[in-house]
């Protein structure tokens, strides 16, 4: 869903050098494209930086070609995810940029696309953005859709950006809703236009322009080039931000955007801007494209928010004029610029937040709670993905693995079970039967249902404590505190043949619930079930969690050998799991099989890790 940006070249040579070792080890991918590009003084504006309409066009052009490896026919793009630049690539140096399929969904797909920069003389390499574009076939010519094969991954990185694939096609989805929900509930507060007597009216910010479609600007199919249109739609926004500001803006954010419709040669492209809102550091530009013939109506074809920068001599942003909006859908699109600045912030910082962080606890906000759903479940695939976990011990079929990253130590304990995946999710799912085999499950609250998809929940479980023999299990039985977690909890069904089903849990915060006396408040940062369907209707269950570094001293000595707490604690879930796997059978011949298989999400807090000395505060 969300582009990712590395902003400081020092640190980005370290993360440089982690996927080298990771490219040494993966395979060609089938679907990988590559250009190169020297910029040069007819591709740069007028401070010889790379114009990022020219850098649209190459992102677009490679993304296609990679599309098209892979489907085999023409496509066209239908979507850009957000794509933030964080810096300028200067005449003479050289623009790497690579693209591959991550994902293919029946009749479109995910591509992955990384834009790096290259120095020519110091031999430097940083990169500058990574989108994620989505394209869809054209039709046959009987009007046929194309149905895509599906995408093996191969290497850890890969397997990371399909599983996670599903994620972002999830957000894109409800992208428009959100803003909506925003705006409907009232939760972006109404700003006091008439205060601002010294603002600059929108419409001196206004922008027309008109472009014909000529040969040139059309790809291989004969429609209209998405990089094209983008390009086009850059050069307004651009003016339209420098009549607000009286100087050269810098592009920072294109905002996620889908195109509705095609384009030809011959069309007349019809493009307007105009500076929606100014906040202190950035101005937000709305620019709509149309399209239309000689004779008939106008199409509308995209439409795109693009936020710009005004940089002083240090490079440092500037302070920018207030606008003025016009009445009535000026003053609509002014509020709906504040409600994008807010989302534009929850995906920076609540998806590309780095798992290591501190406070572990995110701030739970209903209008974030689409990014933090969409962060809980990555956050377990993504672990989950991991190619270097390490089998510790192994007992009666019950695994016990390990994954050691800098301060990180995470762990899984899986086994399969005689019981389908549905039925096993919906079990897991169900917490009103979970005492009856999990022995450290002293209770969980339901605080709020959000939706079918995520709950928020108190959970309460035994206090743990540094004992001198260190095992978490006597640690358990001792008199202590009671520890408590708020915990948001959010399930997902498999998005496609091969897929598991998930329950991933992370740790939020709720001004309702702050911690309370009698009780220490803790903290999961990452953990949960994935439930994969194996032969003969069989289910592999995998626990994940990821522990922080305060815990390692208790879990080290179990990490040594598979514990008691670890298999007893499975092994009675696999026996509750078994038990009723009949009962389901039985539901099913009496038809009310549905109404009990996934009903409610669970609640893990989760035993295994209080068996293992869960994060405390």
């Amino acid at each position: 869903m969300t582009s990712r940006v590395f902003g400081d070249p020092e640190k980005e040579g370290e993360e440089d050098e982690e996927e080298e070792e990771d490219e040494d080890e993966e395979s060609v991918n089938p679907t990988e494209v590559k250009m190169s590009q020297i910029v040069m003084p007819c591709h740069s504006n007028h401070r010889q930086e790379l114009s990022v309409g020219q850098l649209l066009k190459w992102i677009d052009s490679t993304a296609c070609l990679s599309a098209e490896r892979h489907a085999g026919s023409p496509c066209v793009t239908a979507s850009m995810d957000d794509i933030h630049f964080e810096h300028t690539i200067r005449v003479g140096q050289v623009v790497n940029i690579k693209a591959k399929v991550n994902r293919a969904f029946n009749t479109s797909m995910e591509v992955g696309v990384q834009v790096s920069c290259e120095d020519l003389f110091s031999d430097r390499h940083w990169r500058v953005c990574h989108a994620y574009a989505t394209f869809v076939t054209q039709r046959t010519n009987t009007g046929k859709k194309v149905i895509l094969k599906p995408i093996v991954p191969h290497t850890q990185r890969e397997q990371v950006e399909y599983s996670v694939a599903a994620e972002r096609r999830r957000v894109r989805m409800i992208h428009d809703d959100i803003i909506k929900d925003l705006l409907s509930h009232g939760s972006i507060q109404q700003a006091d236009i008439s205060a601002e007597g010294n603002a600059v009216a929108a419409e001196k910010t206004k922008v027309e322009s008109v472009e014909l479609v000529l040969p040139p600007h059309a790809n291989h199919q004969v429609n209209t080039f998405g990089g094209q249109i983008m390009a086009w739609m850059v050069n307004v926004a651009t003016i339209a931000a420098s009549r607000l500001c009286q100087a050269h803006p810098t592009l920072r954010t294109i905002d996620m955007f889908t195109f509705r419709g095609p384009s030809q040669v011959g069309d007349r492209l019809l493009l307007r801007a105009i500076v929606n809102n100014a906040f202190k550091n950035s101005i937000e530009v709305g620019v709509r494209a149309e399209a239309y013939q000689e004779e008939g109506p106008n199409r509308h074809i995209n439409s795109a928010f693009m936020t710009f920068e005004v940089l002083d001599d240090h490079g440092k942003a500037r302070t920018l004029p207030r606008i003025r909006p016009e009445p009535l859908e000026g003053e609509r699109r002014f509020q709906e610029a504040v409600a994008r600045k807010k989302i534009r912030l929850d995906r920076k910082y609540i998806i590309s937040r780095k798992q290591g962080e501190v406070p572990l606890s995110l701030p739970w906000d209903p209008r974030n709670q689409v990014y933090l759903s969409y962060n809980n479940v990555s956050a377990l695939k993504m672990l989950a993905a991991k190619n270097n976990w390490r089998l510790s011990s192994e007992k009666d079929k019950v695994r016990l693995y390990t994954l050691e990253q800098k301060s990180m130590l995470s762990f899984r304990v899986e086994s399969e079970v005689d019981v389908p995946a549905h039925r096993a999710f919906g079990l897991l799912a169900e917490l009103s039967d979970r005492p009856s085999w999990d022995t450290h499950y002293h209770n969980c609250e339901l605080i709020h249902r959000v939706d079918d998809e995520d709950f928020l929940y108190r959970v309460v479980t035994p206090s743990v404590h540094h004992s001198g023999v260190g095992s978490p299990t006597s640690a358990c039985q001792g008199q202590g505190v009671l520890q408590d977690f708020i915990l948001l909890a959010s399930k997902r069904k498999p998005c496609g043949s091969g897929d598991p089903y998930v329950i991933a849990l992370r740790s939020v915060s709720l001004p309702t619930h702050p911690p309370t006396e009698g009780y220490n408040r803790g903290e999961v940062l990452c953990a949960g079930f994935t439930i994969l369907e194996t032969e003969n209707n069989m289910s592999l269950i995998s626990y994940y969690n990821q522990a922080s570094p305060e815990v390692l001293p208790y879990i080290s000595t179990d990490i040594a050998g598979l514990s008691s707490s670890f298999y007893h604690t499975f092994c009675s879930c696999s026996q509750y799991l078994t038990r009723n796997r009949l009962q389901s059978t039985t539901l099913t011949q009496t038809g009310q099989y549905q109404a009990s298989s996934t009903d409610s999400p669970t609640c893990e807090a989760d035993s295994l890790s209080v068996a293992l000395c869960s994060t405390q505060l």
